[in-house]
């Protein structure tokens, strides 16, 4: 029976044959629904349908609502067909129905009454029964126990069920007949359930089961069988579709490049909502079933369900299905608790009008949903995601449980396969491993499409196909079976070579089509080129679409497969042009980014002017333009989801000609931005460009350039544009937001080897904002830190090679690069303590020496380890040296035995080799120092001068004889062994070897006055000791005052006048007494050298030394001077010369003149008072001559 015919009844008998009534099928499970009075008294009914088909139920298949004048049998088997239950709340009086009385027969609906219903067992009052007029003979048929009684009432618009009729019904007046409506009352109320969700009904008595048969036809005809198995969904697209329904989102965003699944995805998603026991409704659509007039996704939802309307109509259906409005299809959804899902594929295939506004109709769409309790799931390319995304509010977006990432807002982002899932769909598809190129092993549609190629050969093909070849031969496959179609329609036949001319022909076509794809369309092929391009009256139309190379996209058409248009597409594109268009002349400037060299390889490669094609560059069409007459295109900016062409063709310029043209490009690319984030930062008002104008040029330039470089698979070739960017990124004190695409997440995600990527984050480190900050997880020196502790042996070596690097750090005042480094290694060195010492002592720089000293402080026993080793190392002499050096910084800081034991292994080590002879000293002092061998060492190590004086003075206390007469022995000169004898001996503390060590002080002053130099630091070292010295102090220092030479005073001045410190400050300012006593009664005449250094003392330490004291210092020495005129004329120009040098000790003299001038006024000369009055002096000096501030002598 058709979708229009009238229901089909069951009859309805006693156990002896007898009719009783009839009765229809309203669910799928058969449950048979009639009046009371057909089954009342009955314990077991009969039931026949068509075909001799016939049910016995007994008294529990029959559930009795006598006061609802009702039954509902179970039954099984009667191969019925259920029929709709109206589901509106009032029948409107003048409805016109079928009964079946004797046949079918027409009524009307005169309104509701009130009747009563004689059961078996008593009467039951119905009030809302339905009063029918029907003729003559139909109302013969309704008589009590005719088979009439529970036969359906049949609204003749809709087919559906609006009441069951009964014959022994009676109101207060006689009528033609009465029939009982179906109320959601009891067991009626699960049965209207199931049939408004399984049985189609339309117009006003639209039900869920209707949406969902619109909806399933909107998702369009059910796939035909292919030789392919069904695609293996994905794990976390299954898990996220359903935390997403179960959740209070509105919209889930798939995104995807191109080719990795996202349409097959949501054919999974719709298909699966599709089946069960509870099937969803889902309008499926795509970005180009919208319409520029639109107001909201709802306007296009409504076109889908009233297309679907029509094909259910065509199919036979009754009622109205224009009734199914986007609002009563999503309401009844939620009422029923399987919320109208909308499917929309593509939004990037909007027109570009609709795009133009796009946020007001994303905030009508999130509207509507949330009014109507819908679900919205898009998928997209990122680049679309990224601004739509941000349309939508901040709940309206569902959240994955991985985030992702790229800073795109919250969406589901697919990728190639799991290893798992790819793994699967090779062997689904008959595809071993080896079958295509490692790169592409996992690529979705890579996979598809080799398939149907590998499934057209006659056998098996070497080789491993990447993704651009298995596009070429698809795209050959493609228009040879396009060409055995036309071929098939045309008289005469044609064979053989005139089908593969054909077959060219018809790839010259598909050129062309992806040629014009590039034009105004955005992607789309107009119907009028389509049309013309394959004509359909040649069947080349109906051949490209059968073999789906094109498929209809709104008013036009679009290629299957997106990336394989773009790979298409890039073929045909003018790339200098289009990189002008999009980024360099949007800036504001001429359009001609300047000449960049860039060393590739050690050749310089220079970046062309914008608009000029280089010679090796293919010679291709540009893309299509308007003609004389036709409409222009709108200037509404290129959509930045059309980046795929632009993008396919710089990979095709790296395939075709090598990195040397491709790194021209990416590096001019570098420059615009360069120069766009100069033009902010001045603030250039003249710009052409405007804010969004240039923000869109820097969004294609960060995004081309950056997927170029994440797709080109070996990114090496183009470490030169790399560091280029880099130097550019990090050559600014901040980094600057046109770079804020280039974050860690870019560079580290470059298949880069370590040492190559952190020279690059090297060069970024100075912009990294401050610790803390807003931006504080996006620093590079932190993604430097965590690639230290992954891999700390392989990273500590090239994080040594930053010590070379000067450049400050504006986020860590007093801090470079160098230093940071430095930090890092230190801060993490516990990770691999060993493999840092070998780094470090493998970089010859200041900074590495450094932190060695730091390790040596914090982990000694590391250290020696590291000496132990270096001593050993036969290859590498340098090696060696560095154990004689590190092993004495590490020596003093010793507390284990074990450490020790390998010090001295090391030094006898380095012992055992003859040829090391300038290490032996050094090894000796580590033997030396060493108690366990002191003793047995130290006659070789007094006798040998090599050995460090520090290591001798270690053993004074055990054998200070020898070791004494080893010093005195090196107290022999002026030159450094000298001094580096007393640095040791300065150290000594032991009162009993301090008065020896000041005896060999004193002799060694006696005989060579010119180490003075070196005695007075000694002197000064051990002014620090405190009181404790004095006992030994003042009478050596006394002693080397009076009777010795002016060059021992002179040297000894600054010592006395230093500051110093609170242990030392007495002593000094005791024995300075000391020597400005002797200057005044006892020095040589004419002697003021001593006094110079005094003087000069005082004005450097100005700063650390107490006001009063400087002042007596200065007072003191400059009366000195002043006992001859020649001393006066000195003390003149030493004062004017530390006035000018020093203006704070000028500022010093100047308050102490104005404050005492009777007293300074006379030491002052010409010389220094000029000095004093100069614009240099921190105050200005009177000039009258009167009053205080005079300086004029009295």
């Amino acid at each position: 029976m058709g979708r229009g015919d009238l229901a089909t009844l069951v009859e309805i008998c006693d156990p002896a044959g007898r009719p009783r009534g009839t009765g229809f099928l309203a669910d799928h499970h058969g449950t048979v629904v009639t009046s009371h009075e057909a089954v009342d008294g009955l314990a077991r009914v009969v039931l026949h349908a068509p075909g001799d088909l016939t049910w016995l139920a007994e008294a529990e298949a029959v559930t009795a609502l006598p006061e609802s004048g009702l039954a509902l049998v179970r039954t099984e088997g009667l191969g019925v067909r259920p029929v709709a239950l109206a589901t509106r709340p009032e029948i409107e009086p003048g409805t016109y129905v079928r009964i079946a009385a004797h046949g079918w027969r027409e009524a009307r609906v005169l309104g509701p009454a009130a009747v009563t219903y004689a059961a078996s067992d008593r009467f039951h009052v119905l009030a809302d029964a339905l009063e029918l007029a029907i003729g003559t003979e139909g109302a013969e048929a309704l008589r009590i126990g005719g088979r009439a009684a529970g036969g359906p009432v049949l609204d003749t618009a809709t087919g559906t069920v609006v009441a069951v009729l009964g014959t022994a019904l009676h109101g207060e007046r006689p009528a033609a007949g009465y029939a009982v409506p179906l109320r959601p009352d009891g067991p009626l109320a699960a049965l209207l359930r199931r049939n408004a969700a399984t049985v189609p009904a339309y117009g006003p008595d639209l039900n869920l089961a209707g949406i969902l048969e619109l909806t399933a036809t909107s998702t369009g005809p059910a796939r035909e069988p292919d030789p392919w198995p069904e695609p293996v969904e994905r794990p976390e697209c299954v898990r996220e579709f359903a935390r997403f329904t179960a959740g209070e989102s509105l919209v889930l965003a798939v995104v995807g490049a191109p080719g990795t699944g996202r349409t097959t995805a949501l054919a999974a998603l719709c298909a699966r909502r599709a089946r069960g026991v509870a099937p969803a409704p889902t309008v499926r659509l795509r970005g180009a079933d919208l319409r520029a007039e639109d107001h909201s996704l709802a306007d296009a939802v409504g076109r889908a369900l009233r297309q679907a309307g029509r094909i259910v109509a065509a199919s036979g259906a009754l009622g109205d299905t224009a009734t199914a409005t986007p609002e009563r299809a999503a309401s009844l959804a939620r009422e029923a608790g399987r919320p109208l899902l909308v499917v929309l594929d593509g939004p990037e295939e909007m027109p570009p009008l609709l795009a133009h506004r796009l946020a007001d109709w994303t905030a009508a769409t999130e509207q509507w949903l949330r009014a109507h309790g819908a679900l919205l799931v898009t998928a997209c390319r990122p680049e679309h995601w990224d601004l739509a995304g941000a349309l939508y509010g901040p709940r309206a977006l569902h959240r994955p449980a991985t985030p992702s990432g790229d800073g795109l807002p919250a969406a589901l982002v697919l990728g190639p396969y799991t290893e798992a899932e790819a793994r699967a769909v090779r062997q689904g598809y008959g595809i071993g491993e080896t079958d295509l190129a490692e790169a592409d092993a996992r690529h979705p549609l890579a996979l598809r499409l080799l398939a149907e190629v590998r499934a057209a050969l006659p056998g098996e093909v070497p080789g491993r196909p990447g993704r651009e070849e298995i596009f070429t031969a698809h795209l050959d496959l493609m228009c040879l079976r396009v060409a055995v179609r036309v071929a098939a329609g045309s008289r005469p036949l044609v064979r053989g070579t005139a089908v593969r001319l054909l077959a060219a022909r018809v790839a010259g076509q598909v050129h062309e089509a992806a040629r014009r794809c590039l034009g105004p369309g955005h992607g789309v092929l107009d119907r009028a080129s389509f049309e013309e391009l394959f004509p359909w009256r040649e069947g080349w139309a109906s051949a490209v679409l059968t073999e789906g190379l094109l498929v209809p996209a709104g008013s036009g058409y679009r290629f299957a497969h997106e990336e394989l248009a773009d790979w298409l597409q890039s073929a045909h594109l003018d790339l200098d042009a289009a990189l002008d268009a999009l980024v360099h002349s949007r800036g504001g400037g001429t359009g001609r980014a300047g000449a960049a060299l860039v060393s590739l390889g050690g050749a310089p490669v220079s970046v062309p002017e914008r608009g000029v094609v280089p010679p090796a560059a293919v010679d291709v069409p540009r893309q299509r333009t308007a003609a004389d007459g036709e409409p222009a295109a709108d200037h509404l900016p290129v959509p930045r989801h059309r980046i795929g062409p632009v993008l396919q063709a710089l990979l095709r310029l790296h395939r075709e000609h090598g990195p040397a043209a491709l790194a021209a490009r990416l590096a001019a690319l570098v420059e615009s931005l360069d120069r766009f984030a100069d033009a902010e930062a001045e603030g250039d008002g003249h710009s052409r460009a405007r804010p969004h104008e240039r923000a869109d040029a820097v969004w294609w330039a960060v995004r081309l350039f950056g997927e170029t470089l994440r797709r080109v698979g070996d990114p090496r070739p183009y470490l030169p544009v790399l560091r280029f960017l880099a130097d550019r990124i990090g050559g600014r004190r901040a980094r600057h937001p046109v770079f804020a695409g280039f974050g860690t997440a870019f560079w580290q995600g470059l298949p880069l080897c370590e040492d190559e990527r952190i020279d690059l984050l090297r060069r970024l480190v100075p912009a990294d904002p401050p610790p803390g900050g807003a931006a504080d997880g996006d620093r590079c020196l932190d993604t430097v830190a965590g690639l230290l502790v992954a891999d700390p042996r392989g990273v500590q070596p090239l994080l040594c090679r930053w010590f070379g690097d000067e450049r400050p750090l504006p986020s860590a005042p007093h801090a470079t690069v160098a230093t940071a480094a430095q930090a890092l290694l230190h801060t993490h060195r516990g990770l691999a303590v060993d493999d840092l010492c070998e780094a470090l002592v493998s970089t010859a720089h200041p900074l590495a020496d450094g932190l060695l000293t730091a390790l040596a402080e914090d982990e000694p026993a590391a250290l020696c380890r590291a000496v132990d080793r270096w001593a050993h190392d036969d290859g590498r002499p340098e090696r060696r040296v560095a154990a004689a050096a590190y092993g004495h910084l590490v020596a003093g800081r010793l507390t284990a035995p074990a450490d020790r034991e390998l010090l001295r292994y090391a030094a006898l080590a380095l012992l055992a080799r003859p040829a090391d002879q300038a290490l032996h000293g050094p090894a000796l002092g580590l033997l030396v120092r060493d108690p366990h061998t002191r003793a047995r060492h130290l006659p070789r190590a007094i006798a040998e001068p090599r050995v460090p004086a520090f290591a001798l003075a270690e053993a004074l206390a055990t054998h200070p004889g020898p070791v004494l007469t080893a010093f005195r022995s090196r107290l022999h000169g002026t030159g450094e062994e000298a001094a580096a004898a007393l640095r040791a001996l300065a150290e000594i503390d032991t009162p009993a070897l301090t008065r020896r060590v000041a005896a060999l002080v004193r002799d060694y002053v006696a005989r060579l006055p010119e180490g003075a130099g070196h005695v007075a630091r000694y002197v000064d070292r051990r002014f620090e000791d405190g009181p404790a010295a004095r006992a030994v102090l003042f009478p050596l220092v006394s002693g080397l005052i009076r009777g010795r030479p002016a060059a021992v005073r002179r040297a000894l001045a600054p010592v006395l006048a230093a500051p110093g410190t609170g242990a030392s400050r007495h002593l000094r300012a005791e024995l300075l007494d000391v020597l400005l006593e002797h200057e005044r009664y006892e020095a040589e005449t004419g002697e003021f050298s001593v006094l110079d250094a005094l003087l000069t003392a005082a004005a450097e330490g100005a700063g650390q030394r107490s006001e009063p004291r400087t002042r007596e210092l200065v007072h003191r020495a400059a009366a000195l001077y002043t006992r001859t005129p020649e001393g006066a004329g000195r003390l003149d120009r030493a004062l004017s010369g530390l006035s000018r040098d020093r203006p704070g000790f000028a500022a010093l003299l100047i308050g102490w003149t104005v404050a005492v001038p009777g007293e300074w006024a006379p030491l002052l000369g010409p010389e220094t008072v000029r000095a004093l009055r100069s614009p240099g002096t921190s105050m200005p000096m009177r000039t009258d001559g009167r009053g205080h501030g005079s300086l004029r002598p009295a």
